[in-house]
């Protein structure tokens, strides 16, 4: 093997976004288990820059780390004992670094295990394969595990269901409208104003509501009078009492950020009530299971063109090129209202 360079973003230790460093490294080798897939997107998240800063759930256990969890491009070489890829897949990746420091997308080439390489259809551009990982993933958990809907998600599966998604102009509630209304349920989220109303419609919301109209729960009531099947939450502490407002028995919510850090008080009563179901979610330790049938979910999706990203599909697109990977980092620790590409191929 002929050693060849690569230009890859690494940082040696926690900190702010000028820790990020563009590098030369060799091209590396795939073991047994692993793929080598050329980048030619990488997606920027919210754990990503609270990873690199020491802030997040997922500490860095290394000197020398590559940023970036999510990516799209072609599969490069094949470890051994690496079945159903071939060199030229175009395929999508997710947590492509978890525990595997130097497995990151902010570079030309990483290697990635296997089970977390999927088949990118012609139907999906690399922008699009590079927006899924964390955030369709963690909405494709948040929408199967509950006790009123099935543990799969496909064409129909959710009809007659009606789904709460909160926050549904970030990345994940965008995702979880545009799974769930593939999936054929009535979607209402909430959402702080009419600009990103706006948004959460453009992705396929039929209802967004402002949460913080005095009327909400009347609001989500007169939508569903019987109360919504399922929550899919990113602030568990803020919407606590709204969601137990607005829910049927049975119902689940599924919190997977407790976004604002407002402490979540459960009111047990009323849960006792109503036989709630809180379930949390993070799907860096959801396990195996969940990640193939995630991923074989979203790839169907994927051919039926129902994960659109851009504007006008509810999800605006911020470009970086790769020499400016701390300022991509910047713009999602800054909050930025959608989803922040690196092009690492240069386009």
């Amino acid at each position: 093997v002929v050693a060849r360079p690569m230009r890859s973003v690494t940082y040696d230790a926690p900190g702010d976004s000028p820790v990020l460093h563009l590098v030369e490294r060799e091209v590396p080798d795939p073991r047994a288990g692993e793929v080598r897939v050329r980048v030619h997107v990488s997606g920027v998240n919210p754990t990503d820059w609270k990873t690199r800063s020491g802030t997040g759930s997922v500490r860095v256990a290394a000197a020398e780390t590559v940023p970036n969890q999510d990516g799209a491009g072609t599969v490069d070489a094949i470890g051994a004992e690496v079945t159903g890829l071939s060199v030229g897949d175009r395929v999508w990746l997710g947590i492509s670094g978890w525990q595997r420091p130097l497995g990151g997308t902010a570079q030309e080439f990483t290697i990635a295990l296997a089970d977390r390489v999927f088949p990118l259809p012609a139907e999906a551009d690399f922008d699009i394969g590079a927006s899924l990982g964390v955030p369709a993933v963690t909405a494709h958990r948040a929408l199967t595990v509950g006790e009123l809907l099935p543990d799969r998600l496909s064409r129909g599966s959710l009809a007659g269901a009606t789904v709460l998604v909160a926050g549904g102009a970030g990345a994940v509630g965008h995702a979880a409208i545009q799974l769930a209304r593939w999936a054929g349920a009535t979607v209402l989220t909430t959402v702080s104003s009419e600009e990103k109303a706006v948004l959460a419609r453009a992705a396929g919301a039929h209802h967004a509501i402002n949460y913080r109209d005095e009327d909400a729960v009347a609001q989500v009531r007169a939508i569903a009078p019987d109360g919504v099947d399922h929550v899919v939450e990113v602030a568990a502490g803020a919407n606590s009492a709204l969601n137990v407002a607005v829910v049927k028995p049975r119902a689940t919510i599924a919190s997977y950020a407790n976004d604002g850090g407002a402490p979540t008080t459960i009111d047990v009563g009323a849960s006792m009530r109503l036989n709630l179901r809180y379930q949390w979610v993070l799907i860096y330790t959801m396990g195996a299971d969940a990640w193939a049938a995630a991923g074989e979910d979203i790839t169907a999706a994927l051919r039926d063109r129902a994960l659109p990203i851009g504007e006008a599909a509810g999800l605006p697109i911020h470009r970086f090129p790769l020499e400016q990977t701390a300022a991509a980092h910047d713009a999602v620790e800054g909050n930025v209202v959608g989803k922040v590409l690196i092009d690492v191929s240069g386009r």
